[in-house]
């Protein structure tokens, strides 16, 4: 069963033993670039450091702290409305976790790399794909008619199991008929939550995750770990339990003995969008993952103002409340040193509540205090491995999209080039393999990661690459860059869902608005886009949908 259908409804055997003596020899692995985007500044604002005199004034009714996913969505919806008086201060990476690399023709991805079908709840995206032409028709009908180069090319996904390359994600083949009756107990009942609704007339998992029901019988679940329900519901099967995890570390970067078993369920069952030209469980993707939406929300900003000036750079440091509005002072970065302000009538801090806290006087009057209402953020590795020809499969299904080793340490790996449109493969392309480190706590996972050689970095990039394919994988990698992002993505641990500080925030409207996908407790395209559109909705006087 492909997991994107689902969705809807002891490490392998390495695949290739290699050759042995002359040949083994001449092996080199691949010394990586590693890269920290955002570490820098972070660790600043940590560490509290002194601010030089800021050498520019600038006034702007708006000032949109970020410009990754929530930053950009606020800024195309204002654009899009007619607003014209915002800058985005674009922070130390523009696109965030959507960002994207390149290495001569190839593209790929920094982060995240693929983006579901909308479901109809998720109005907002589905306007902005039809807005970039993505949706070609029918926006607001249940199956509308997207873009087919971006529809996920098949083969989608596959699963190195015993040796063997499986299709799909979920084993179901050599298992015990128990194991595969009780995988497919879990696929139906996956189907039924889909269409559930609460006591409140709400669908109990939507996306946005504020138009959920909030029946107490269902939240009940947040309570306890996504483990506990599956072990309190009989669900037993071992390969059940490791797809669950597996996707636990790789939506949330957490295991699934620590995630909410309500956010566990929250993920497939929220999801119910569907294409009028492709099969159940496709996706959206591209080579560079998500960087293209990023793309694409800059080119339609540039032309609804008729300039590029509204992107400016920097990074915010500081806001202050004054009588005419925030105060926001920025660290110019790159190659300008010192400082400058933006005087405004309305900030928004389209960053995560982590680096906000330290940018605000003072969070807690906003109802949030960071010592009770803190959210997990689970460290990552994003490797990206340039490769002249491809390494040798084992037998079974062929290269997919979207690559996973059974039991493996890492996440897998997706290949940049399978949307390329040719009749015979690019000769080159790049593997993007992704690891949340979730097998130790965040915080010594980050201390690891602050103390790691990049011999040590590359050997825990690719774990699953070599558990493919062997030491043989290095003789095509020529290039290695490493991405580590530190508080990659809050993880929504029990509890998550009734945190009261992230409901403040949610409901704050004044001249401070927050916009970040940490707003939801979770990452993922959708929440981020939700709250930039709902702060450009309260900018612009508009009442959100009810939550």
């Amino acid at each position: 069963m492909r997991r994107r259908s689902f969705l809807l409804g002891a490490a392998a055997t390495a695949a290739v033993a290699g050759t042995a003596g002359y040949y083994r020899s001449r092996i080199v692995e691949t010394t990586p670039d590693v890269h920290y985007p955002g570490m820098q500044a972070g660790h600043a604002l940590r560490d509290g450091a002194a601010l030089p005199v800021p050498s520019a004034h600038y006034r702007h009714g708006v000032a949109i702290l970020g410009a990754g996913v929530a930053g950009l969505s606020c800024a195309w919806k204002l654009a899009r409305e007619g607003y014209t008086d915002f800058v985005v201060v674009q922070g130390p990476e523009f696109a965030g976790n959507a960002a994207a690399g390149r290495q001569g023709e190839l593209d790929y991805p920094l982060g995240a790399h693929y983006l579901p079908l909308p479901s109809m709840a998720s109005t907002h995206v589905r306007e902005m794909l039809a807005d970039f032409g993505i949706i070609e028709r029918g926006a607001g009908e249940p199956r509308p008619y997207y873009d087919e180069s971006i529809l996920v090319h098949s083969p989608q996904e596959r699963l190195l199991r015993n040796g063997h390359w499986e299709d799909g994600l979920l084993p179901m083949t050599g298992l015990p008929e128990t194991d595969v009756a009780q995988h497919r107990q879990f696929l139906e009942l996956i189907d039924r939550l889909h269409t559930q609704v609460g006591n409140d007339g709400r669908k109990v998992f939507s996306i946005p995750l504020v138009l959920s029901s909030r029946d107490p019988a269902w939240r009940a679940l947040d309570a306890m770990t996504f483990k506990q329900w599956l072990e309190r519901e009989g669900y037993t099967s071992p390969a059940l339990h490791w797809y669950l995890n597996y996707c636990c570390r790789d939506d949330y970067g957490a295991q699934y003995d620590v995630v909410s078993a309500w956010a566990g369920l929250h993920y497939f069952a929220s999801r119910d969008g569907h294409a009028a030209n492709a099969g159940e469980g496709a996706v959206l993707t591209w080579p560079g993952g998500l960087a293209v939406l990023a793309d694409r929300m800059r080119a339609a900003i540039d032309r609804a103002l008729g300039h590029r000036r509204w992107l400016i750079p920097g990074t915010a440091m500081r806001v202050d409340d004054t009588p005419a509005g925030p105060r926001v002072t920025c660290a110019a970065g790159g190659a300008t040193p010192g400082t400058y302000t933006l005087q405004t009538r309305r900030t928004v801090c389209a960053m995560p509540l982590f680096v906000a806290q330290r940018i605000l006087p003072d969070i807690r009057a906003y109802g949030y205090d960071p010592a009770v209402h803190t959210s997990s953020h689970a460290p990552w590795l994003v490797s990206n491995f340039v490769l002249e020809g491809y390494p040798l499969e084992a037998p079974g299904e062929p290269l997919s999209w979207d690559n996973v080793v059974y039991q493996g340490r890492a996440l897998g790996y997706v290949v940049s080039t399978h949307q390329l449109l040719r009749v015979t493969r690019s000769p080159r392309t790049v593997f993007t393999a992704y690891h949340a480190l979730s097998g130790q706590s965040p915080s010594a996972a980050r201390q690891w990661l602050a103390t790691a050689s990049p011999r040590d970095l590359r050997d825990e990039a690719a774990a699953d690459l070599v558990a493919a394919y062997g030491r043989e994988f290095w003789r095509n990698a020529r290039q290695l860059d490493i991405t580590v992002r530190g508080h990659a993505m809050a993880s929504p641990l029990c509890g998550f869902l009734s945190n009261p500080g992230l409901a403040a925030l949610r409901d704050v409207d004044g001249p401070v608005l927050f916009a970040h996908a940490d707003l939801s407790g979770y990452s993922v395209f959708e929440e981020a886009s939700w709250w930039g559109v709902v702060a450009a909705g309260r900018i612009l006087g508009k009442k959100p949908a009810q939550a």
